[in-house]
């Protein structure tokens, strides 16, 4: 919703800019880590690259296929809604925007240069620090109850330990969508990406032009594939140094 109030015309946030955009998303983390904790008791994912990469490099043995795929299409289904509900609450906005760029940018990324090989690294290297850096939290400050990890356990409260575990994940998006974020938008997550940008699609949206799906496959492939590798990494680490 935060990028919407700042593009979008006559809306009292408009053009707030860029640093209430990555403060928004850093702390919309902390809340979604948070509510997802109290409600799961430990699934904390909100991301297909996370719970991919976690899979990937062996954290989620205890996990069937079918869980995965579950956890999965759940983080699109919970994307898909969110951009629903931004659709409805800024629905006077809409006819008021005559730009469809920044209609479609609302609910999905696009690059700042249209470079399709930088645009991919640009995604690879900001899920790879998102992932390695919650698994790095999860075991170092949440016991694993952040990604749920095989073996580990976590007496936690949301009052207590389990805030200061999903404090560092809102400040390391909250980093990353500013260093990194300029280039592609800082997609990090495929579910943010893909089920806003098929609700734009599907949505009756006042003026929209296309979805650009040429891009989309950008922000899903590059940040599964820095997911796996992040975590990959972050296992060898910590099983080299415990």
């Amino acid at each position: 919703g935060v990028v919407a109030g700042v593009l979008l015309n006559k809306s009292k946030a408009q053009n707030s800019g860029w640093i209430v955009i990555t403060w928004a998303w850093g702390l919309a983390v902390f809340m979604g880590v948070i509510t997802s904790l109290a409600v799961t008791g430990g699934q904390a994912h909100l991301n297909p690259a996370v719970t991919i990469g976690l899979w990937a490099a062996g954290f989620l043995k205890d996990w069937t296929t079918t869980q995965i795929l579950l956890t999965i299409f759940f983080e699109f289904v919970g994307a898909m809604l969110g951009a629903l509900l931004v659709w409805l609450s800024y629905l006077p906005h809409w006819p008021e925007t005559e730009d469809p760029g920044l209609k479609l940018a609302v609910f999905c990324t696009g690059p700042a240069i249209r470079n399709t090989g930088a645009n991919l690294i640009t995604e690879i290297v900001g899920t790879f620090m998102l992932v390695f850096g919650v698994v790095a939290i999860a075991i170092k400050f949440s016991g694993g109850l952040l990604i749920n990890v095989q073996g580990m356990t976590s007496s936690m409260t949301i009052g207590g330990v389990l805030s200061t575990g999903a404090f560092p994940v809102a400040l390391l998006v909250l980093v990353i969508g500013l260093a990194l974020g300029g280039p592609t938008g800082y997609a990090i997550n495929p579910a943010r990406d893909l089920g806003p940008r098929i609700m734009h699609f599907v949505l009756p949206i006042a003026g929209k032009g296309g979805s650009d799906w040429a891009y989309a496959w950008i922000p899903v492939v590059g940040p599964v594939l820095g997911g796996i590798v992040g975590a990959v990494a972050a296992k060898a680490l910590f099983d080299l140094h415990p």
